[in-house]
């Protein structure tokens, strides 16, 4: 059976009779339920905020951040933005609290710097690897969202971003995406190597000594992967990483020579470090 992302493009598949069907469903509405609720648990929000819902469709995890308690840091204020227009009309039809927004994801985020406290997103980024023509690339479509993510929110904020990856060279994909774009990230899988098996990608937007650093996110949490671009970009050159001096380059010269190789005369500058100038 065919994903629906592989069929048509998210704004041409959820028409006004699948969006329909949708939100109707009293299964997937408690999928989504559940997974909106673990999203706000992984957010660890300490009071009321203002979200940004990614894929808001027709509002279902929208109405629940808007009924969030006092006692559990709510109620929260949201925006929600969805490529489709028939699942928009039915967010307008329900009267649902928060600000709606027509637009795709896959060609940014189209906020203020820092507006938002947090993000949350529920089965919606899986379909920018999906495009439908050679300009519109996968990689050029997350790195666009991402980048655009990461500016909407304020330093230290967090977003969680649930999805369903196709294989493993998807989430691959989407997760360097993300920490290319700056975040902080990790994956968190629910009910591993079970058809109930939930991904969410838990993203931090720096701020403060740690930059990112979602190790307190989900400390305690069983089944996480830490995935820390950073960490790779610390240590990169680190190991081998030794210059040539003037002996070796001479060595190497000699070497050649002896093979009938032309080599260019030494001077006063060989081996000697240039200075680097960087713009």
């Amino acid at each position: 059976m065919s994903r629906p992302e592989e069929t048509l493009p998210p704004d041409l598949f959820y028409n006004d009779r699948e969006s329909r069907k949708y939100t109707t469903s009293s299964r997937i509405q408690n999928v989504q339920s559940d997974m909106t609720y673990r999203a706000l648990e992984l957010l660890q929000l300490n009071g009321p905020s203002l979200i940004l819902d990614i894929g808001c469709g027709s509002g279902l995890s929208g109405e629940i951040l808007s009924s969030v308690s006092p006692v559990d840091g709510g109620p929260h204020l949201w925006v929600g933005m969805d490529i489709s227009a028939s699942m928009l009309d039915i967010a307008l039809q329900k009267n649902v609290e928060g600000d709606l927004l027509l637009g795709d994801i896959g060609q940014g985020i189209p906020f203020r710097a820092g507006s938002f406290d947090a993000a949350v997103s529920i089965s919606a980024i899986q379909w920018l690897c999906n495009a439908e023509s050679s300009e519109a690339n996968p990689q050029g479509r997350l790195s666009r969202f991402f980048n655009g993510l990461y500016a909407s929110l304020r330093r230290g904020g967090r977003a969680v971003c649930q999805f369903y990856p196709k294989n493993d060279a998807q989430r691959s994909l989407i997760s360097s995406a993300a920490t290319k774009a700056g975040f902080g990230a990790g994956i968190l899988e629910d009910d591993p190597g079970t058809k109930k098996s939930k991904l969410y990608l838990v993203l931090t937007a720096g701020g403060g000594q740690d930059q990112g650093d979602i190790t307190g996110v989900v400390k305690g949490m069983s089944d996480v992967e830490i995935q820390d671009g950073r960490r790779n970009f610390r240590t990169a050159g680190k190991k081998g990483d030794r210059r040539s001096n003037k002996s070796d380059i001479t060595r190497k010269k000699e070497q050649m020579e002896r093979r009938g190789k032309v080599t260019k005369a030494s001077s006063k500058y060989t081996g000697r470090s240039r200075r680097r100038i960087v713009f």
